[in-house]
């Protein structure tokens, strides 16, 4: 299959490195609007630039988008029209409307689409996964230091995007009501933001993102019923602490975790699972399944229409916040 780089920042080298460790792939070569990133990555990764976008997305089956959100729509309509598949980094577009065009055109020409949100992928969401059951209640904090990449747009579409895709994934209901705040710190856009989604089962997600955090965080605790379950994003770690009811064969357990809630509710046991790490390479996996949806036309694991619905609740929280400027 032949593809195609768009955009060979921090973030599209690592894609770059990705996409030569799979398979059956030919990187026919990568578009950069910087002419001297240009020079440097094809010099450093031995692949062709190309100085005309048009004539790279030509040459190829599928496209993969790693430029600035701001320019996600205009190279995906391009290489769609092209009639092209498409993988597109987090988040889908800059606004909704770019989005719904994407996913329209993607899906009444049978084009795959397949959007970054690569924690889907994580170690830690991998290791966690098979124990989530109807969650009802998640708080997610996502810290980082202030970075100038990325501060085109509020650090809900920067970093907390990343959450609400999660929350989204794991929670089958509809969102009842969401309420928010956000503050711009340095930025033109808010650099912190809080906010709390409920659904109409009864579960509650409560998200806090920040990109001028002293320390990095990227962290979800997940309750439900007998299950607390942690997952570190960063660490790449997770916990799950299931409780079930009490039995006598505990106590031959050696030191067996067992707490006694009273004569009503009896001794219940706690036990505490730590899954391996596989040590997957998220953005590598990510990729490998999007091409083997084109390969063996299957749905995309992270469709478009998951990257609309994640920026349509970002947006959501955004239109709560009060605006403000920056503090500094």
């Amino acid at each position: 299959m032949k593809i195609g780089v768009f955009g060979a920042g921090h973030l599209g080298k690592i894609h770059i490195k990705c996409l030569k460790n799979i398979e059956n792939i030919d990187i026919v070569g990568f578009y950069d609007s910087n002419s001297e990133v240009r020079k440097e990555i094809s010099n450093a990764y031995g692949i062709i630039a190309f100085e005309n976008a048009h004539q790279l997305i030509e040459k190829c089956d599928a496209i993969d988008i790693v430029t600035p959100t701001l320019s996600h729509h205009q190279v995906a309509m391009k290489a769609l029209k092209a009639n092209k598949h498409v993988f597109i980094e987090k988040p889908i577009t800059a606004s909704l409307s770019e989005a719904k065009e994407i996913l329209d055109y993607s899906e009444q020409n049978h084009l795959k689409v397949q959007i970054g949100h690569v924690e889907r992928f994580n170690d830690a969401f991998l290791g966690a996964k098979n124990f989530i059951n109807n969650p009802m209640f998640i708080e997610s904090h996502r810290l980082a230091g202030f970075n100038p990449r990325g501060t085109d747009v509020s650090v809900v579409l920067d970093l907390m995007i990343h959450d609400i895709d999660i929350v989204l994934h794991i929670v089958d209901s509809p969102i009842k009501h969401i309420s928010a705040s956000g503050v711009a710190i340095v930025s033109d856009t808010p650099d912190i933001a809080n906010a709390r989604i409920e659904f109409e089962n009864g579960c509650t997600a409560n998200l806090t993102a920040s990109r001028i955090s002293m320390k990095n965080m990227r962290r979800t605790r997940i309750f439900q019923k007998n299950a607390y379950i942690t997952v570190d994003f960063l660490e790449k770690q997770t916990n799950i602490m299931r409780i079930r009811d009490y039995t006598p064969e505990d106590d031959s357990d050696l030191l067996p975790l067992i707490i006694d809630l009273g004569e009503k509710r009896g001794k219940k046991r706690i036990f505490i699972d730590t899954p391996q790490k596989t040590n997957i390479n998220a953005i590598e996996m990510e990729l490998r399944l999007f091409i083997d949806s084109i390969v063996n036309n299957t749905p995309c694991e992270v469709s478009v229409y998951d990257g609309y619905k994640a920026l349509d609740v970002a947006y959501q929280i955004i239109d709560k916040f009060i605006p403000t400027t920056p503090l500094v």
